[in-house]
């Protein structure tokens, strides 16, 4: 397996208020953290980041944020989603960063990408902001995938502590599409009940698990390995996406998880053998939550390098 994590300093632009949990420093420490040990270069542009937002998300909801920064609004949807001058640039850079990530991991077999980007996007539904969300990164990777590379199957495994409900609602109805989610229930933003399965021609392709707060390694190990792995590996993907929310650590000040060091280390393997078995390494995981600044680039760093890695490590800013 080869490895590389994308970035792009753009996405520093979306400024928000003071004491705000989702801010730069987030993406500041964690590429930090990751320079100490990895080679850092900045290139995150990609030319066909209008085409690929419009396919997750509705025109007049684009046109509608990119109008609101231009006016000088200070939210967009909720208080949850404050607007600077520089919030469409940094949301349009970590949609170009992901599928910049993309491209470079279909090249060849055995390639796994993370990217690093800000804001995040799982809360995002196809017209509606919130959740510190204004474009759903992943949701929009998955049809970059399907549409533009011709993929017939996407896996996508959320494991931040709070459920994705934009994602699981772009594709609910899709068979194409298999969104699993463990989180915290019940919590914010009220969505992902066991009995949230999909709809219509998707019934079937969503597997929510919600848990209670207080949950640890060894609850997750359990459950990973019972329900997440067998389900990803009977759906059998071309591409496997990660959602990876790093607010189920225990010391997080919005979750109330108790997951270690360790159990994010133990993710990152079992994931790899998952993408290693099933859809030939391909393996993208793109970064959601997590609000502990000073555990943050450590989960990271942990969860990228799992046990006994022994991949090429180069990092692409």
């Amino acid at each position: 397996m080869t490895l590389r994590v994308f970035s792009d300093r753009r996405c520093l632009d979306h400024r928000v208020p003071f004491g705000f949990p989702e801010s730069g420093e987030r993406l500041e420490r964690i590429l930090g953290g990751l320079a100490g040990d990895w080679t850092v270069e900045l290139d995150g542009s990609h030319p066909g980041a209008d085409e690929a937002i419009a396919m997750a998300h509705g025109s007049e909801y684009v046109e509608s944020f990119r109008r609101a920064v231009e006016r000088g609004d200070g939210l967009l949807g909720s208080s949850d989603n404050p607007l600077s001058a520089g919030t469409w640039v940094a949301a349009r850079a970590a949609v170009e960063t992901t599928l910049t990530a993309v491209d470079w991991m279909l090249r060849t077999s055995g390639r796994e990408a993370f990217v690093a980007v800000r804001p995040p996007g799982h809360h995002a539904e196809r017209d509606l902001a919130m959740g510190f969300c204004y474009f759903n990164n992943i949701a929009v990777a998955a049809e970059y995938l399907l549409q533009k590379h011709g993929m017939n199957r996407v896996a996508i495994f959320d494991f931040d502590v709070h459920h994705g409900n934009g994602t699981q609602h772009i594709f609910e109805e899709r068979p194409d599409v298999l969104y699993v989610s463990t989180h915290q229930w019940p919590f914010y933003p009220g969505t992902g009940s066991a009995g949230e399965t999909g709809r219509g021609s998707g019934e079937g392709a969503t597997l929510n698990i919600p848990l209670p707060g207080g949950m640890g390694d060894e609850e997750y190990r359990d459950i990973l390995r019972s329900q997440v792995v067998p389900a990803l590996g009977t759906f059998e993907p071309d591409a496997l996406l990660i959602s990876a929310g790093f607010d189920a650590w225990r010391g997080d000040p919005v979750g109330s998880m108790r997951v270690t060091e360790t159990g994010f280390s133990e993710w990152g393997r079992l994931i790899r053998e998952v993408a290693t078995s099933c859809c030939d390494g391909r393996l993208l995981s793109l970064l959601e939550g997590g609000y502990d600044l000073t555990a943050l680039p450590i989960l990271v760093d942990g969860y990228l390098r799992g046990e006994g890695r022994g991949a090429e490590m180069m990092v692409s800013l």
